[in-house]
């Protein structure tokens, strides 16, 4: 038996259709249904059906799913040679997904250092995603940077970074924002990828009988941060620790009017790299980039202080 029909039948089960899987094999379609095909004639059961424009899973390709994806995760693993590396010579791009706060605290900071000591690396950080789409078991992202771990079993994480929420507006508002009444008086924008209005601020505010206008909502907090240069009364939500750096001049930060859950940055990746030094080597170099900040030190060059003397 081809065990390469293992690959292909784990791409297929995960895609749910010939089309997705060839583009995640770089194969064409006839090339993926040829393979299906085989797959078909091996295990005398069709995997997936048509069912109107999308494919479904057959009960046998639904019991069988987990355990191809574990025998392929563990070749995987197996054939991966655990090797030290050098940074001077790997030549390799890695594919970030985070939002823009996180990708401003981590490129300020890694961008002299890579350069210096890792001159043929590249990182190429992604916006996050408005769709629930899994990048990371898809192969298309190498790391992800969000507040919540990952559902799947076969995707490792990691807490990197620990925040708290402030409120982020003019350094002489007409109402102040550390009391509940006249953090709802003010006009907020609201921060969503989404373009979502209500979050959890929202819900805080409605225990108290309160109620906010929301001005503006956009996709990043730098564009938050940019309009409240604009109208002098806005405020808006933000991280403290990574928002801080980034406030433009005459703004402040405040304490909201009660402490909220701290905010976690939770770096994810898939287990197929868990054994891939040179992903290790990176992984390694984001958390401890982020934790730094957490900690209140780490330079602008990405480097602690006793590293920099």
């Amino acid at each position: 038996m081809d065990l390469n029909l293992l690959i292909a039948l784990d791409a297929l089960l995960d895609e749910g259709g010939v089309g997705a899987a060839a583009d995640r094999l770089h194969l064409s379609q006839p090339a993926m249904s040829r393979t299906l095909g085989r797959i078909r004639k091996a295990t005398g059961d069709p995997i997936l059906v048509r069912s109107g424009r999308e494919m479904l899973p057959t009960p046998y390709a639904e019991r069988i799913r987990d355990e191809v994806h574990q025998i392929v995760t563990r070749a995987q693993t197996v054939l991966t040679p655990t090797t030290r590396i050098d940074p001077a010579a790997l030549d390799r791009t890695f594919t970030l997904q985070c939002n823009d706060v996180v990708a401003d605290a981590l490129l300020t900071r890694l961008a002299a250092r890579l350069t210096a000591t890792a001159p043929g690396v590249r990182l190429r950080f992604l916006g996050e995603a408005v769709t629930t789409v899994d990048e990371l078991r898809r192969g298309h992202v190498d790391f992800q940077i969000t507040d919540t771990a990952p559902p799947h079993a076969e995707t490792r994480s990691a807490t990197v970074l620990t925040d708290t929420l402030a409120v982020a507006g003019h350094h002489d508002l007409p109402r102040d924002p550390s009391t509940w009444e006249g953090f709802a008086a003010l006009p907020h924008i609201v921060v969503s990828r989404r373009g979502r209005v209500h979050d959890r601020i929202d819900d805080l505010l409605d225990r108290r009988g309160l109620r906010r206008r929301v001005a503006f909502t956009v996709p990043t907090l730098a564009l938050a941060l940019r309009t409240m240069t604009v109208a002098a009364d806005l405020i808006t939500v933000a991280p403290r620790t990574l928002a801080g750096p980034a406030l433009p001049p005459a703004s402040r930060l405040y304490p909201l009017p009660a402490p909220t859950p701290a905010v976690p940055a939770v770096l994810a990746w898939h287990a197929r790299h868990d054994r891939d030094p040179a992903h290790g080597w990176m992984r390694e170099l984001i958390t401890r980039t982020l934790t730094g900040v957490g900690e209140g030190r780490v330079t602008p060059s990405g480097t602690s202080p006793d590293e920099a003397e």
